[in-house]
């Protein structure tokens, strides 16, 4: 069975950085787009990044030029590097791809002095 697993999350002060990474098993990684969601309580689940086949990205207004999403296709990864955290930063984040339409469990990121 296919799927993804994100890693990478935990407590980070203000102005922290974190390194989120996804790894996809199966087939499923292959040139698909994958994309970064997060999700707030008491908020809707949106898009903070997504990377083409092609390694083409793009962001939410939010984070660009503080949150960088790269992959590695020969270790089925995704990354997601997070510098200058905010507490508006804290939610739950979910690797995702696009294709396949497959999540993974999520991890929790929080942003706390």
């Amino acid at each position: 069975q296919v799927q993804l697993v994100e890693s990478g999350g935990g407590l980070v002060q203000p102005g922290g950085s974190l390194r989120l990474s996804c790894v996809a098993s199966g087939s499923i990684f292959s040139i698909q787009p994958m994309g970064w969601y997060r999700q707030a309580p008491g908020k809707q689940r949106e898009l903070v990044a997504r990377i083409t086949g092609g390694s083409n990205t793009n962001y939410a207004d939010s984070v660009k030029g503080r949150f960088t999403v790269s992959r590695d296709g020969a270790k089925n990864m995704v990354y997601l590097q997070m510098n200058n955290l905010k507490p508006e930063d804290t939610a739950v984040y979910f690797c995702h791809a696009q294709w396949d339409n497959i999540w993974g469990q999520g991890t929790q990121v929080t942003v706390s002095s």
